[in-house]
């Protein structure tokens, strides 16, 4: 169960308050943890703001990931952890994404890090990203049909398996 709260005591939500009124959806305060839900259209200058901002400098995202939440919609949501290193602050940036238009802004100008993390998200989820410098595939064979990690992909795969793999795996009688 999470909190969800209009007002935080986050100076890095504040401060994102003071810049735009547009750039935060909610604020989730958790055991400690603050979790900010931007809109999908000012991610970028968002995370921009978080980066360059003189009180705030975010200097380093550890992590990204993505949640499929199907059959809800919007479908997916992503998640970026940032951290300011030198004071231990954190901070979540979250954006939902419909499952209709699955495509959302890079962030690897503004943490070169977010490349991988970006290519795995795509190549795992399906998620694409404008302005991305190297979208392809990084895990799975270019080939590979569908993306599996997201819950509706079938437990089998789509691909057909070759006779003389199912000749090692029948039980003798």
């Amino acid at each position: 169960m999470t909190e969800k709260v209009s007002q935080s005591s986050n100076p890095a939500v504040e401060v994102l308050r003071a810049w735009s009124a547009n750039a935060i959806e909610e604020v989730i305060e958790f055991r400690g943890e603050t979790t900010v839900v931007v809109p999908r259209k000012v991610l970028l200058s968002v995370a921009e703001r978080c980066r360059q901002d003189e009180k705030l400098q975010f200097n380093l995202m550890t992590d990204a990931r993505c949640v499929d939440c199907f059959p809800l919609e919007p479908r997916f949501e992503l998640q970026y952890n940032l951290v300011l290193i030198p004071m231990k602050n954190k901070l979540r940036l979250r954006v939902k994404v419909s499952g209709n238009d699955a495509v959302v802004d890079s962030l690897v100008p503004v943490w070169p890090g977010a490349n991988w993390l970006e290519r795995e998200i795509f190549d795992l989820m399906g998620i694409r990203f404008n302005g991305h410098p190297d979208l392809r595939r990084i895990l799975l064979p270019d080939d590979w049909e569908g993306y599996p990690l997201r819950k509706d992909y079938p437990v089998e795969g789509y691909r057909d398996i070759p006779a003389i793999a199912t000749r090692y795996t029948r039980s003798r009688p």
